[in-house]
């Protein structure tokens, strides 16, 4: 029994892990574009850029293939729903908020799609961003 066990687990990892393997190394170096994204953004400080590195984190990370895809998405919806909870207890069931989470997350599906992140650049953002 434990022989079978063994060919079986060999034989599912033998067979899938390839697939896994790339699933989470495009995971993870999505993560880390989402998280160049960020850092550039906080880097530019520059205003009504947000959208633009929602945008470009997005498009960098899905850009990977789906590993990459499914971690900016995890992390999009991840950030917009602690920002709700947090907003919540700023400013109360006040929507404070609302429109800007529905724009930020227009603008991480727009770059998740495979759209141009440009579209949401502010003009005379600096050209290394």
């Amino acid at each position: 029994m434990k022989l079978f066990t063994g060919l079986l687990l060999c034989s599912l990892v033998l067979g899938v892990s390839s697939k896994w393997y790339s699933f989470l190394s495009e995971a993870f170096d999505g993560a880390k574009d989402m998280w160049r994204a960020y850092s550039d953004m906080r880097e530019a400080n520059y205003k009504d850029s947000d959208k633009y590195f929602h945008a470009r984190g997005n498009y960098d990370a899905a850009q990977r293939g789906p590993g990459g895809a499914w971690a900016a998405k995890v992390i999009s919806d991840a950030r917009e729903n602690v920002q709700r909870v947090t907003d919540l207890f700023r400013h109360g069931d006040s929507g404070h908020g609302l429109e800007d989470s529905r724009a930020d997350q227009a603008a991480n599906e727009w770059g998740r799609s495979g759209k141009d992140p440009n579209h949401f650049r502010p003009p005379g953002l600096p050209d290394k961003y």
